[in-house]
Parts: structure tokens; C-alpha cells; sequence
């Protein structure tokens, strides 16, 4: 898998959890671009990331993500995916 992959799973993730089949992520995607994307989305995304890469997050690492691209980076480095 590299950082492409994650992006086109990622972008899977976020269309069920919002039920919104145009959501197009970009590295620079934050939540006040997503309608609906509080702090309740933010746990049901996190559940589904885990569980469909196989990993586990701690609550300070999901504290420190401000973009996408934040998120691509956490799942490609617990994924042990390299640059």
C-alpha cells in the first residue's frame, strides 16, 4: 500500500460516514471544509480507519492531526509505509 492507496481508502471512509459520494479528499482537507464533520463524525472516523488499515490510534496522535494530510502520514507510519 502507499500514501495514493491510503488517500482512495481514506476517501472511501469519509464518503460512508458522511453519506456523501462527492467528497474528494485533498492533503489539505480539514474538517471545516466537510459538512457534518464534528467531534461524533471524527470518533466513527477513526473506528472505521482503524479497523479497515488494522491499526490502533492513541487520543493524543487524533489531537494532533489538523489535515488530511495529517491522517495520511499517521496511517502510512503505524502502517510502516515508507516516503
Amino acid at each position: 500500500m502507499n500514501r495514493a492507496m491510503i488517500y482512495e481508502t481514506l476517501t472511501g471512509i469519509f464518503r460512508d460516514v458522511f453519506d456523501d459520494e462527492t467528497i474528494i479528499l485533498q492533503p489539505q482537507t480539514t474538517a471545516r471544509e466537510i459538512a457534518g464533520w464534528d467531534s461524533q463524525a471524527m470518533i466513527t472516523l477513526v473506528v472505521a480507519v482503524e479497523d479497515r488499515f488494522g491499526i490502533s490510534f492513541r487520543t493524543s496522535e487524533i489531537e494532533q492531526l489538523d489535515a488530511v494530510k495529517d491522517f495520511v502520514e499517521l496511517i502510512a507510519a503505524k502502517c510502516k509505509i515508507d516516503a
